[in-house]
C-alpha cells in the first residue's frame, strides 16, 4: 500500500506530532511497509492455532490472575512536586481536543 504525504500529515496531525519534511517522506515509506507486512500476515491460515491469551478462551477463574492488594500510595503533594504545571491538586495539561 502506498501512503502519500497527505496521509502521513493527517495521521501525524491526529497524533499531535510535528514532523520535518524528510521525516514525512520516511514515514510514508515506513507506513507502507508496515501495512504491506500486515496484509502478508493476513494470508496465513491460523484456523488450527490455539489462542494464546486468557481473554480468548475459557480458563479457571483464578488462572494466572492475582488478588488485588491495597498498597501504600504516594502523597499527592509529592507526586505533583515534579509536575511541570499543577493546580488544585491535579496535573495541568494543555488542551488537545480543540485547537
Amino acid at each position: 500500500m502506498i501512503f502519500t504525504e497527505k496521509d502521513v500529515r493527517y495521521v501525524a496531525d491526529l497524533a499531535n506530532l510535528r514532523l520535518a519534511p524528510e521525516e514525512i517522506q520516511r514515514m510514508a515509506q515506513d507506513l507502507g511497509s508496515i501495512v504491506t507486512y500486515i496484509e502478508k500476515l493476513k494470508e496465513l491460515d491460523t484456523s488450527n492455532v490455539e489462542p494464546m491469551s486468557q481473554v480468548l478462551f475459557d480458563a479457571e477463574e483464578t488462572a494466572t490472575l492475582r488478588e488485588d492488594v491495597i498498597g501504600p500510595t504516594i502523597p499527592n503533594a509529592e507526586v505533583l512536586a515534579n509536575a511541570p504545571a499543577a493546580g488544585a491538586g491535579y496535573f495541568k495539561v494543555p488542551r488537545v481536543i480543540e485547537r
